[in-house]
């Protein structure tokens, strides 16, 4: 796939999450097949203010090339600046205006940019100046259901500069509750010549494909169903190939899960590695007899050697955990 001068090896993308694709978990899941990946969003502000935990955000290493990094601000000649101060972490820059956290918004950025076309086109265009990377931007489908506007931001920002459009259909009203629209999707790609990226509700392979054949889109973001399931993208790219791909066993959880501390252990120390290990492996367990009683133990434990064998013993089904009730 192409988004400008950028070739990615697939069309299965991983979704910026704030909090959650940092360093470890972008390598993770780039092991796992995906064509590109995308920091957390990072803020304009707090890059121009020389933040030193901002920055941080931006840290990376050359095998989760190509990189992409997403920016959020509400002020074009702000996220202009944070641009050119970026333009060489990455390979591609993508601008959120569809994040719907309450202090995101309040800010005027992120989803609240949708009340504003006029705006959104301003920023991408000041940002289409600052740089020549290839540049993307995030929507949703609209501020409510009273002011679905996504075929007029997005025909904007492409009018503007921005060389693909993530959609993901939900209002911001919606935050993540009730279904993607994914016939949004569809009036987007009808609507754009440039590439449109389809995101939302994609938790197994087979959603992923339908998706691409009801819609059109050029590719899909998956963002909450890679929770804990790194083997998602890796199916949608077997199930693309015709190949039927199986559930992970108790085993390969626990060495994907592994790997992910050690990925955590070569970034950071280790009382931060424990501290957000735990809401991976609280995914990593979902679905196994006794995972209730293995995230509380996981919370009680501080160390790596406790929490490395309390991952040995729960995976291998060596300790005998009270099973999950519904």
């Amino acid at each position: 796939m192409r988004i400008a001068n950028l070739t990615i090896d697939n069309n299965v993308i991983l979704a910026p999450m704030a909090g959650i694709t940092d360093l470890p978990y972008r390598r993770l899941m780039k092991g796992f097949g995906a064509g590109l990946v995308f920091t957390e969003m990072v803020s304009a502000n707090g890059l121009i203010r020389a933040g030193r935990r901002t920055r941080e955000l931006l840290r990376s290493r050359p095998g989760e090339r190509p990189l992409g990094i997403q920016l959020f601000g509400e002020d074009p000649e702000v996220l202009a600046e944070a641009a050119q101060q970026v333009n060489a972490d990455g390979e591609l820059l993508d601008l959120n205006l569809g994040c719907p956290v309450p202090k995101v918004v309040r800010n005027g950025a992120g989803s609240a940019l949708l009340r504003d076309p006029v705006k959104a086109g301003k920023v991408v265009a000041a940002v289409r100046r600052a740089t020549d990377l290839p540049l993307t931007v995030k929507i949703r489908s609209g501020w409510d259901h009273q002011s679905v506007n996504f075929l007029e931001v997005g025909r904007i920002a492409a009018s503007e500069g921005a060389d693909a459009v993530t959609l993901h259909p939900r209002t911001r009203s919606q935050g993540f509750s009730g279904q993607a629209d994914w016939e949004h999707i569809r009036r987007l790609k009808e609507t754009l010549a440039v590439p449109v990226i389809g995101s939302g509700d994609i938790f197994n392979a087979e959603d992923a494909l339908a998706m691409l054949r009801q819609t059109g889109c050029d590719a899909v973001m998956v963002g909450r169903g890679a929770y804990g399931n790194p083997w998602l993208i890796r199916d949608i790219l077997a199930l693309q190939r015709g190949l039927k791909p199986a559930p992970p066993s108790p085993p390969e959880r626990l060495q994907a899960a592994l790997l992910h501390l050690n990925l955590f252990l070569e970034s950071f120390d280790s009382k931060k590695a424990v501290l957000d290990m735990r809401k991976h492996l609280a995914w990593y367990s979902r679905g196994l007899p006794g995972a209730t009683a293995f995230r509380t133990l996981i919370n009680r434990l501080q160390t790596v050697e406790e929490v490395r064998q309390a991952m040995e013993d729960f995976f291998s089904g060596a300790t005998p955990l009270a099973e999950e009730h519904p």
